[in-house]
């Protein structure tokens, strides 16, 4: 389904009990709302589960230019507020754990919590270069030269020779993607810096990593923990970036057991 906010046509998806409690999802750079299929499955037994393309992904328009963190956010605020929802549990993983931490600092009215899932709060200044050539290189060649080194950043090699039948449709994720939405989405992660801000978040706080994730380390969320008050962190081993899709069933566990919790 799709809905005008923020200026864009938002693709999104509703599944679960009209009653129940919301929970919204939010996915990784370069992947879709369907990367979040196995959680959404078991959740929506209980819960209200919206899911949705960022801006530049999936089925949502993919404006050229650079994208901010901020305009992303905003999208999702705006996205909420299109279709009624009041208050929700957020679910964010890498990019859409960004867009958690930053909409958890200027809407904080409009969460009952906060999972954070393989992201980080900082780009490191000596990391920055790296955005830069990613942006340089979809722009010259397209998606196809990202497609590799994005999945061997994302899993961990056993993993990926093993589970093709979910490695697979990740690579068509991946190549799928618009090359200018990627680029905008770079352009918003790229001067990622909310660390020293975090601890005037008081929501109710999960932090998820796999023990192997290189693209967003364990480091960056045992600082998160640090920063948040009262926040929880689950490491799942063996696992890399996308972790709710290389540890499905402790991913969810987790997950499950946060929000019985903060119910």
């Amino acid at each position: 389904m799709k809905i005008s906010a923020n200026g864009i046509q938002v693709n999104y998806t509703l599944e679960g009990p009209a009653d129940g409690p919301m929970v919204t999802m939010s996915h990784s750079l370069a992947t879709d709302l369907s990367m979040w299929d196995p959680q959404a499955k078991a959740l929506a037994g209980r819960y209200r589960v919206l899911r949705y393309d960022t801006r530049g992904h999936g089925g949502t328009d993919a404006p050229a230019g650079a994208y901010t963190l901020s305009q992303l956010t905003d999208d999702a605020r705006a996205l909420l507020k299109a279709l009624g929802v009041a208050r929700t549990h957020w679910i964010g993983l890498s990019m859409g754990g960004m867009i958690g931490q930053t909409l958890a600092l200027s809407s904080p009215e409009i969460l009952r919590s906060l999972s954070l899932c393989d992201t980080s709060s900082r780009i490191p200044a000596d990391m920055k270069h790296l955005w830069d050539e990613r942006i340089a290189t979809v722009e010259a060649k397209g998606m196809e030269p990202m497609v590799e080194p994005t999945v061997a950043r994302w899993f961990t090699p056993k993993f990926i020779e093993t589970r093709k039948d979910v490695v697979e449709p990740v690579r068509t994720m991946i190549r799928r993607t618009p090359a200018k939405g990627y680029a905008g989405c770079c352009h918003a992660i790229k001067p990622l810096d909310l660390t020293d801000r975090l601890k005037a978040i008081t929501l109710p706080t999960l932090i998820i990593v796999g023990a192997q994730d290189m693209g967003t380390p364990l480091a960056a969320s045992q600082a998160i923990n640090q920063q948040i008050k009262g926040s929880e962190l689950v490491v799942l081993d063996p696992a890399s970036h996308l972790s709710n899709l290389e540890q499905p069933v402790a991913f969810t566990e987790a997950l499950e057991v946060f929000l019985r919790r903060v119910a």
